[in-house]
């Protein structure tokens, strides 16, 4: 029996390696292509710089390497197992399906570990290192002072959110004026750049503010072009600062807390009732995309374990030697699985339907077919 699970073990060790090896690779490829060797080309960056990029990629890719190269891993090596007759003699010999495949699902388990540390911390804390290192490179002030899908607080006196900046045209942006107790919402605006004023310049187009009062009402103003000056001169050194997708669980916790506050800062009502209901849709869509980052990190990081349980019995199923076939059926799960992840970021605007919980779903669904497989697998069903 110790024989078996050794070999076992040792078989899918070695299978994933190479796996998660060649995922890897195939993942940072495309940033490899489209980011670093473009720069590169351009001059913009020494080729030791480039390699430190590679470098800091590879931690980011794992995280989507790991889960993928485990599927593979399981599906190839029970289908030679089954295909080789071997499954079949361990049966003769007493020995059960559920009791041979315990450290297999054990090694899930240890993968699921390395994977929560990759998607929570390591992973997140790369890709941010990665995006610094272009940026010194590339020297790109503007993305970096007014980066989309974050809270802005490199300002004194203002705090930014833009949902989306596509080469300075800004969509849904929201301004909070702290000195001037003041909230100001734009549809879209553009921001431009003046390095020799080391200065900002952000025009809201049909802007709407809301102002609180010293007496505690609450005004509500339309402009049509609202211009707000901004210097960045004391910018020009930071780094980047993480946007939610590239937040560790910690900072995600944190920014959570911060959006929270900023609801409570939204006065509770206002002369427009309609625009005041738009504000809270708006900051609760930033809680939303907060919370489904939060729910996809934790949630992915048990994909290894849900993989495991699936893999293994349909292995068994295909009774395959064939490495295509094995990799085939491995990448069409992932595809499943992905999305789910998918839909739950295209929901993260539309907070009423709870998108933060699909993510939990594949798992779910993918351990409970796993585990109906994997038991009548065991019955020889």
């Amino acid at each position: 029996m110790k024989t078996l699970h050794q070999y076992l073990t040792g078989q899918v060790l070695a299978a994933l390696v190479l796996t998660v090896a060649v995922f890897t690779f195939v993942l940072l490829l495309g940033n490899v292509l489209q980011e670093v060797l473009k720069v590169l080309v351009s001059g913009q960056t020494r080729p030791l710089l480039a390699l430190e990029a590679v470098g800091l990629l590879i931690p980011f890719a794992a995280v989507y390497a790991l889960p993928m190269g485990f599927i593979t891993a399981t599906v190839l090596v029970f289908g030679r197992f089954s295909a080789d007759q071997e499954l079949t003699a361990a049966r003769a010999s007493g020995v059960s399906l559920v009791s041979l495949v315990a450290p297999v699902l054990l090694l899930s388990l240890l993968c699921c570990a390395v994977s929560a540390w990759f998607n929570l911390d390591l992973g997140p804390r790369s890709r941010v290192a990665y995006k610094n290192l272009l940026l010194r490179a590339r020297a790109d002030l503007l993305n970096a002072s007014l980066p989309a899908g974050r809270v802005i607080h490199d300002f004194p006196d203002y705090i930014f959110y833009v949902e989306k900046n596509r080469s300075g045209k800004l969509e849904n942006v929201t301004v909070f004026w702290l000195s001037r107790n003041t909230t100001i919402h734009a549809p879209r605006g553009t921001v431009t750049a003046s390095a020799a004023e080391h200065q900002l310049t952000l025009t809201l187009t049909n802007a709407q503010s809301v102002t609180v009062l010293a007496n505690g009402n609450a005004v509500m103003t339309s402009v049509l072009n609202y211009p707000i000056t901004l210097d960045w001169s004391a910018q020009t050194n930071r780094t980047v600062t993480p946007g939610v997708s590239d937040m560790t669980f910690a900072q995600l916790q944190a920014e959570l807390r911060t959006r929270e506050k900023l609801l409570a800062l939204l006065p509770a009502g206002t002369n427009s009732p309609a625009v005041w209901r738009g504000q809270i849709r708006d900051l609760e869509k930033m809680l939303e995309q907060v919370r489904v980052e939060m729910h996809r990190e934790m949630a992915f990081s048990f994909a290894c374990f849900s993989f495991a349980l699936v893999g293994i019995p349909l292995g068994i199923r295909l009774h395959r030697r064939e490495t295509n076939i094995g990799v085939a059926v491995a990448l069409g799960l992932v595809v499943v699985y992905y999305c789910f992840i998918l839909l739950g970021k295209a929901l993260a605007g539309r907070p009423e339907w709870a998108p933060h919980l699909i993510f939990w779903l594949p798992n779910f669904i993918f351990q409970a077919i796993g585990a109906v497989l994997l038991w009548r697998a065991n019955k020889g069903v």
